[in-house]
């Protein structure tokens, strides 16, 4: 490897960071992994990139491909082989002010771009983390407190800019290599380094945003009322249902109602969120207008040994009684894990299920649980995991890459339908047929 890393330098222009060097202990591990790779590199261009992406196949090391570095199964690292870091390529621009196009860096954090928007009174639906990278959330989807209204972020994906595993710079969009466009929507990592993104954003004013707190003891009933009011409240009301929040008192704390209304008008807004309000005793109630940026919340980087133990399913209408009966029941038991209940629907449901490769147009719900701590306290709550999911796995169908601490076979199967499956691996043998870009959740070349 060594020399393939002097000429890797003559090409280079970003930071090469090896084992030993001031930088490596930071750059080495991503937000929820650690690891040992044998060098880190920061490139600082597309031409950089490209020699990245060479050196990687000249070498044979394991590849991994970081933007944000939030993967809950830790693509963001490795031990013993490369790791490509886009942290640098970060810049937000507005290319068309017409059509509010926005080319984005493949490096970028949401958080950066909902600052760079907000001058310009302009959001792109995204995540809910600041810190979250543009590329990886993008690739695999995009939940976010614009979902309900505006779908999710792959679906104001306009076009995108990749370097291939042979080193070649590749444009995708409806026109250009639309097999490709259909593939990075929703296939993740698996066919290139999105260096480039280039999105439709659209105006945006203050929104309605905050949480209302009810009794542990009410859990049934306010889950169920609000389930029924978001199937049918307007669609620029978002919410998420959080029980079993540690920082709020575990399996004894309240159940957690978040909201957004996607509007800057109080009656309106009092108007969808009123009917939350009144399902059962109000114990907390911030909600109040701020500015759309503001709904996106630091991110935090757990101390080195924290694991993370997270899955998740979608939820059809017809499953939502028996899914939130469940969870209300399960809340309550000794080690439960965090559990968060996502409302879906609306514009996502909108789009045809065989447009992107995001297979999951039709759930109302997403429900997603979290195990953290040191490994021995996420092995010990894994009974407890693994009986909840066995109650669930008659109701539930499904799941959604980016919050998922795993990528199994199963993992794969259940992101990706056989025919979408199908498919995506064809676009896998087209352009990585080696499978160079394989951390991820992977579709192999066949």
């Amino acid at each position: 490897m060594s020399a393939a890393l002097e000429i890797l330098r003559r090409d280079f222009g970003g930071a090469v960071i090896e084992p030993g060097g001031a930088e490596y202990e930071s750059a080495a591990r991503s937000v929820v992994a650690t690891g040992s790779p044998a060098c880190v590199l920061r490139p600082e261009s597309v031409a950089d990139v490209q020699a990245a992406v060479g050196f990687a196949a000249a070498t044979g090391l394991v590849l991994s491909v970081r933007g944000g570095g939030h993967a809950f199964a830790g693509f963001g690292t490795n031990d013993g082989g490369v790791v490509i870091d886009l942290g640098r390529l970060a810049d937000v621009e507005i290319v068309d002010k017409e059509r509010h196009v926005v080319r984005i860096g493949g490096g970028a954090t949401w958080g950066q771009v909902a600052t760079a928007l907000a001058p310009h009174d302009l959001a792109i639906s995204s995540g809910d983390t600041r810190s979250v990278g543009v590329g990886g959330l993008t690739l695999s989807g995009g939940i976010g407190w614009k979902v309900r209204k505006h779908g999710l972020a792959l679906d104001h994906l306009v076009a995108a800019e990749l370097v291939t595993a042979a080193g070649e710079v590749v444009r995708a969009s409806a026109g250009e290599d639309p097999e490709l466009f259909w593939a990075i929507r929703g296939g993740g990592g698996n066919f290139g380094i999105v260096t480039a993104f280039e999105f439709a954003a659209h105006p945006t004013t203050d929104v309605f945003h905050g949480r209302i707190t009810f009794p542990p003891q009410e859990a049934a009933t306010v889950l169920q009322g609000w389930a029924d009011h978001l199937r049918a409240a307007p669609e620029e009301l978002t919410s998420i249902a959080n029980l079993v929040n540690p920082f709020a008192g575990g399996p004894e704390g309240p159940i957690e109602i978040l909201v957004t209304f996607d509007g800057d008008a109080p009656e309106l807004a009092a108007r969808a969120i009123d009917p939350i309000r009144r399902l059962g005793t109000v114990i907390v109630d911030d909600v109040r207008p701020i500015p759309y940026a503001d709904t996106l919340v630091e991110g935090v980087t757990p101390p080195p040994g924290i694991r993370f133990a997270t899955r998740n399913a979608f939820v059809g209408e017809g499953s939502v009684p028996a899914v939130l009966a469940v969870l209300a029941e399960a809340r309550a038991a000794q080690g439960a894990p965090i559990i968060s209940v996502r409302s879906v629907g609306g514009a996502v449901s909108r789009v045809p299920d065989d447009a992107t490769a995001y297979a999951h147009r039709r759930a109302e719900l997403m429900v997603v649980t979290t195990t953290v701590g040191p490994p021995p306290v996420v092995e010990a709550a894994r009974p407890g995991l693994d009986a909840l999911w066995g109650r669930l796995a008659p109701h539930v169908e499904g799941a959604y890459a980016n919050f998922l601490a795993s990528a199994t076979e199963e993992d794969v199967a259940a992101i990706y339908p056989p025919r979408t499956h199908r498919r995506l691996a064809a676009v896998k043998l087209r352009l990585d047929p080696g499978n160079l870009f394989a951390r991820n959740h992977n579709v192999r070349p066949r």
